[in-house]
C-alpha cells in the first residue's frame, strides 16, 4: 500500500526567512501594488539575495498569495476559536474586540485583503471557497444553534458574520476617511470597540 509522503519539516533558519520574505512582500504588495512590486524590492527589504528568495517561492505571484493566506489564517484563528460550548454573547464579544485588534495592529494587510477581493480574488478565490467557506459554514452552523435554543436573539449567522468583519475592518480599509472625520484621536479604536460590541450584543441579546 502506498504511503503518503509527509512534506519535511522547515528548520528555524528557513521559518525565519520565510516570516522576512512575507512581512517584506506585505509592505511592498501594501505600497505599490501587485504589478508594481519586484521580486528584487522585496528581496533586498529583508536582507536576502534573489536567488535565495526564489528558494523559498518560485514567482511573485507566489509571494502575493503567500501574503494573503498568511493574512487570512491570522484573521479566521478568533473565528476558528469560537467555542461551541461557551457562552454565545461573551464568545461573540470576544471574537469582534480581537477582529477590530487585528484590523487596528496590521492596516496594512486588511487593506491589501480589501484590494485583492474588490479586483475579484483572482488570487485566492479557491482559498475562500474552501477553507474559509467550510470555517464560516461550522461557525455558522453554531451560532445557529444558539439561535434555535433561545440563547441569541433569531439572526441568520452568515450576515451577522459579515457584519462583524465589514465594521472591524472598516477602520483599517477606509482609515483615511475615517481620519478625515474624526482626526486621530488617541481613543479612537477604543471607542470603537467599545461601540461595535455594544450594538452587536443588544441586537443579540434574547428579547
Amino acid at each position: 500500500m502506498a504511503q503518503a509522503v509527509t512534506a519535511p519539516r522547515k528548520t528555524r533558519i528557513q521559518a525565519q526567512n520565510e516570516e522576512l520574505i512575507l512581512k517584506a512582500a506585505l509592505e511592498a504588495f501594501s505600497a505599490y501594488g501587485f504589478r508594481g512590486a519586484t521580486v528584487d524590492q522585496i528581496a533586498t527589504s529583508c536582507g536576502l539575495s534573489k536567488p535565495n528568495l526564489l528558494y523559498y517561492f518560485r514567482r511573485k505571484e507566489d509571494i502575493y498569495v503567500a501574503v494573503l493566506e498568511h493574512t487570512l489564517r491570522d484573521w479566521l484563528e478568533p473565528l476558528r476559536s469560537l467555542d461551541a460550548e461557551g457562552e454565545p454573547i461573551a464568545e461573540i464579544s470576544r471574537y469582534i474586540r480581537t477582529k477590530i485588534r487585528l484590523s487596528r495592529d496590521n492596516p496594512k494587510a486588511s487593506r491589501l485583503f480589501a484590494n485583492e477581493i474588490l479586483h475579484g480574488a483572482t488570487a485566492i478565490g479557491s482559498y475562500l471557497r474552501g477553507p474559509l467557506k467550510a470555517l464560516v459554514d461550522e461557525k455558522a452552523a453554531v451560532i445557529r444553534r444558539w439561535t434555535a435554543e433561545g440563547r441569541l436573539n433569531a439572526i441568520d449567522p452568515h450576515h451577522l458574520i459579515f457584519a462583524i468583519w465589514a465594521t472591524t475592518q472598516h477602520y483599517a480599509d477606509f482609515d483615511t476617511q475615517v481620519s478625515a472625520v474624526m482626526g486621530n484621536p488617541p481613543d479612537l479604536m477604543e471607542k470603537a470597540e467599545e461601540t461595535l460590541t455594544t450594538l452587536f450584543v443588544e441586537g443579540l441579546k434574547p428579547r
